[in-house]
């Protein structure tokens, strides 16, 4: 079976825009292939249209002009009504976890969207239980979602996907305001459905994700559109791309009196890029 048949594709974008209701553009001709069980990180800076291009992926949006295609078949208002395959197989995490959760206690937070698909109230249970023991959030199930530390509500919006168990992973700066201890973790979360050939589409500015997590690296650029796409190495190499995409900075110190400057971003206990890739 050639690499490019649709029975392998997860998405396939062809020529995507997106305007805001304002016209004001989000995304400009993207075209990219998402195959079932890559690994794939989208690079950019705040403001580049990351976000936007999950919500399409998920069918919250829909193209301005082009075509998405989710699982070989159009992404469109109409196929996703009543479209419970498709939830079934595709869910969205998204970067502030108080915009997603809104349930009375954890335990329900989690059984919500299992109850939706019309589970059976046994599986539901044992799906909810599952997710909590593998989240480590079990003794959160009686508290209220919104009193939880900024880590714990993002193990909760995990738990409520994982209770799911779908096949595409779509997460949105999974590391964002969190600690280090908690980042870590959530780097390792995602280690862990990789190994379950889960398909993972994550947009960050987490240069580390790219560098541990992706297959592939496609990068947006400030200009909204699909600056560069490669291999982690190929990508996080390429210092003048990362600098042209405000994806690392000039980092200042002195040596002897003398200030110097080289360039600096987020990651790998903040290393340079050259030293990282180098050294």
């Amino acid at each position: 079976m050639a690499m490019n048949s649709p029975a392998l594709e997860a998405f396939k974008l062809e020529e995507v825009s997106y305007n805001y209701l304002d016209g004001i553009p989000a995304l400009r001709e993207i075209s990219f292939t998402v195959t079932r069980g890559e690994r794939v990180v989208i690079l950019g800076a705040n403001g580049s249209g990351k976000s936007t291009l999950l919500k399409l992926l998920d069918g919250l949006y829909f193209p301005t002009t082009g075509e998405i295609r989710a699982f070989g078949v159009p992404l469109t208002e109409r196929m996703l009504q009543g479209a419970y395959a498709f939830r079934r197989r595709v869910g969205l995490v998204f970067q502030d976890p108080d915009v997603q959760l809104f349930s009375p206690t954890v335990w329900d937070e989690v059984a919500f969207a299992p109850l939706q698909l019309g589970l059976p109230q046994e599986e539901v249970a044992a799906r909810v239980e599952g997710a909590l023991q593998a989240l480590g959030i079990a003794k959160l199930r009686d508290r209220a979602p919104y009193n939880l530390s900024e880590g714990e509500k993002k193990k909760v919006a995990l738990a409520s996907l994982l209770s799911l168990n779908p096949e595409v992973w779509l997460l949105d700066e999974p590391t964002a305001n969190l600690d280090p201890r908690s980042r870590g973790w959530a780097i390792d979360f995602l280690l862990s459905l990789a190994d379950q050939d889960k398909t993972l589409v994550v947009a960050t500015h987490d240069l580390e994700i790219a560098d541990i997590v992706a297959q592939q690296v496609y990068v947006l650029g400030e200009d909204h559109h699909l600056t560069a796409q490669g291999s982690p190495q190929e990508i996080l190499a390429d210092e003048e791309l990362l600098w042209r995409t405000n994806l690392i900075h000039q980092h200042r110190h002195l040596h002897a009196g003398i200030e110097h400057r080289h360039p600096h971003g987020h990651w790998a206990a903040h290393q340079h890029p050259s030293e990282r890739l180098c050294g």
